[in-house]
C-alpha cells in the first residue's frame, strides 16, 4: 500500500483506513462532517485573528468570499442590503 500521509506512520495509516472501511455509512458521514466542521472553525478563527477589526457580519462575508468566490459574496451583500440586513 502506498501511504498518503507524510506525518502518519504507514502502519497507523493502514489501521485508520481499515477502521474507516469497516465503519457503517452513518459513522463515515459523521467523521466527514466532523472533519468539515473542524476545518471551518479553524478557517474562521484564522481569518478572525488576521482581521481583528472585522465585525461578525464582515467576517462571515470574508468566509463566503474565500469559500464560494467574490461573485457569490457580492450577491450576498446585495441580497442583505435589499432585505435591509446589511
Amino acid at each position: 500500500m502506498i501511504t498518503q500521509s507524510f506525518d502518519t506512520h504507514p502502519e497507523a495509516e493502514r489501521v485508520q483506513i481499515a477502521l474507516i472501511r469497516k465503519a457503517g455509512i452513518a459513522r463515515r458521514i459523521g467523521i466527514a462532517r466532523s472533519l468539515s466542521e473542524t476545518a471551518i472553525k479553524l478557517s474562521r478563527r484564522a481569518i478572525s485573528r488576521a482581521n481583528p477589526q472585522l465585525s461578525e457580519q464582515e467576517l462571515n462575508l470574508v468566509i463566503v468570499a474565500h469559500n464560494y468566490g467574490s461573485y457569490i459574496a457580492d450577491r450576498l451583500v446585495n441580497y442583505l442590503k435589499r432585505k435591509k440586513l446589511w
